[in-house]
């Protein structure tokens, strides 16, 4: 993680300036990070776990509008999650820093200021591509692209996805992230299964088995 997030962009010495300066947090599956509408939100990089962001509409219904991975940002200063609820999806471990904090690095460390700001672009085009999924692929396609981005968050390297991972949503969860019923991502999943694509382990376990093949029908 350390690696990939934006501080890697610092000097070891400037990394454990950056990290006396922030507190570790671990929140538990279904905790709220923040709240739309919090004034005093932290920032905060994911360590481990996952999370999602999410909005209400008028008659209480949730829509998931943005996952985040290890390594990721979230915080005060980029929207959207300053205007929406950010909730744990696992049990995940996060490093925090004041508001105040983390705009003093930004002063003090111009390379940080450059990676939020691409890190910021690279969350806006993972948006853009989430609602043209939505809006135009085939449900078969949009499972198999949700099941393509989960593995790469949960690989190590950035040159292959993850043999094996856990899915952080529910099936109720992936259908309304990708506007679909619950019915339907039962029977895409079994129809990926079916292509040899995938292997299901368990209640939540998917293995990768044709990563070429996954890709081919999610169109990444």
């Amino acid at each position: 993680m350390k690696e990939t997030a934006a501080c890697s962009v610092l000097t070891e010495e400037e990394r454990e300036a950056l990290a006396a300066a922030g507190r570790t947090r671990t929140i538990k599956r279904g905790e709220m990070l923040f709240a739309a509408g919090d004034e005093d939100a932290a920032c905060a990089t994911l360590v481990s776990g996952a999370l999602k962001v999410s909005a209400y509409d008028q008659d209480g219904n949730e829509q998931i509008l943005a996952l985040v991975h290890p390594a990721g940002f979230i915080g005060e200063l980029f929207a959207p999650f300053a205007h929406h609820d950010v909730v744990a999806l696992t049990e995940s471990k996060l490093c925090t820093f004041a508001r105040g904090d983390i705009e003093r690095a930004i002063d003090d460390y111009p390379a940080l200021a450059r990676a939020l700001l691409r890190r910021s672009q690279e969350d806006l085009l993972a948006t853009r591509n989430l609602l043209e999924l939505t809006a135009h692929a085939s449900a078969e396609s949009r499972l198999a692209a949700l099941l393509h981005d989960f593995a790469a968050a949960a690989s190590q390297s950035s040159c292959h996805l993850a043999r094996e991972f856990e899915l952080p949503l529910t099936r109720g969860e992936i259908a309304n992230m990708l506007g679909l019923t619950i019915e339907t991502v039962s029977r895409k999943l079994g129809e990926l299964e079916d292509t040899g694509a995938i292997v299901r382990k368990g209640k939540r376990g998917i293995e990768i088995v044709d990563s070429a093949l996954l890709q081919d029908i999610s169109g990444r």
